[in-house]
């Protein structure tokens, strides 16, 4: 027995379907795996079959043209298409949350395609396919174009590609997010973007604040929140949480966090630095890197609410040399620190050119 895969359209009506692998069956066919293809013109199937060893290309072809199938595409397969479809996306996955910069190889892999080049300049038109090209568009900038000579590429896979290239993009977004950052004193930390993992690490940040530093962060009371909001703290909606770790390996510890929580065109952010950390310039280094995404987001202003008596934090606002304005009220003071407007048509992705790329 051998591995062949097989791509035939076959009219999307009731019966026709099993017409097609009733005519392979009679060739001694064994159909392991398929595939639906959703086109405009009908299903197109990919399926990967075990057929007897003197089966050759033009007999399954013949078969499936006896099945209604047309626009036959017969290869011979490996053992590795034994995996099916959702396993193999999900292997690619992981291999790009490793490495961001293998988009174009997975895409290869993916789709068995002959060729992958990234180019630095937009897909025009912006993204599609046809029988041999697909182009897809780089969130970060630029363009991927697929060749493959056969079988034709399918809307489905298009989807598919473009969901690898965005997952690709998103995982180099978080790397470039990522800095060691040296304090004035010599000290390293590094700096991320927060997940949800880092939950019991930012419970021991808050349990290791002074309650003084605590009321300073959450404006009332000198508890931390519950877990539940911290999560949602660490992963929000619109906005980013960022996390500062000092130490190496299963020693490294949380020590600040810094919140930017959008709403509108407008975002809050929002500090908290273990005690044995503060006036260490870590504060104002996180506070700089907050308003960095929210001009790269193109926000209007960033607002922090800090206590009167809050004089580090006030320092530390005044140490970004921008201009601020201040509301009162009572105690409260609203600090709004207005972002330069953004000129129309400009990228709100400054990374496009951060990554070299490489034709596959």
């Amino acid at each position: 027995m051998a591995l062949w895969r097989i791509r035939a359209t076959v009219d999307d009506r009731p019966g026709y379907l099993s017409v097609l692998t009733a005519s392979l069956a009679l060739r001694g066919v064994n159909i392991l795996t398929v595939q639906v293809h959703t086109t405009e013109v009908g299903a197109v199937d990919d399926f990967l079959v075990d057929a007897p060893d003197q089966l050759t290309e033009a007999d399954l072809r013949a078969a499936v043209e006896r099945g209604r199938g047309r626009d036959c595409w017969v290869a011979r397969s490996e053992a590795r298409g034994l995996a099916d479809q959702p396993t193999r996306v999900l292997g690619l996955a992981g291999r790009l949350v490793r490495d961001p910069d293998a988009a174009g190889e997975s895409l290869r892999v993916l789709l068995g395609a002959d060729a992958v080049t990234w180019r630095p300049t937009p897909a025009v038109p912006l993204g599609g396919v046809d029988e041999t090209t697909m182009l897809l568009a780089d969130p970060v900038g630029g363009s991927y174009e697929l060749r493959r000579r056969e079988p034709s590429f399918t809307p489905a896979e298009y989807a598919r590609a473009q969901a690898l290239v965005e997952l690709a993009a998103t995982v180099a977004r978080r790397d470039a997010d990522r800095v060691t950052l040296v304090l004035p004193d010599a000290a390293e930390v590094l700096v991320r973007p927060a997940t949800a993992d880092d939950l019991p690490g930012v419970l021991e940040l808050h349990a290791g604040c002074s309650d003084r530093s605590r009321q300073r962060r959450y404006l009332s009371g000198t508890g931390h929140p519950p877990a539940a909001r911290l999560r949602r703290l660490l992963e929000p909606v619109r906005g980013l949480t960022l996390v500062a770790m000092a130490g190496s390996g299963g020693a490294a510890e949380v020590v600040a966090m810094a919140n930017l929580l959008g709403e509108g065109d407008e975002a809050e952010a929002a500090l908290l630095v273990r005690d044995d950390w503060q006036r260490r310039g870590l504060g104002s280094a996180l506070l700089r890197r907050l308003l960095g995404h929210a001009d790269a987001a193109g926000l209007a202003a960033v607002l922090l609410h800090v206590q009167a008596g809050n004089t580090p934090m006030l320092r530390t606002v005044q140490g970004l040399n921008r201009p601020t304005s201040v509301g009162r009220d009572g105690t409260l003071l609203t600090v709004t620190v207005p972002l330069a407007p953004r000129r129309s048509g400009a990228p709100r992705q400054a990374d496009a050119t951060a990554r070299a790329r490489r034709s596959y």
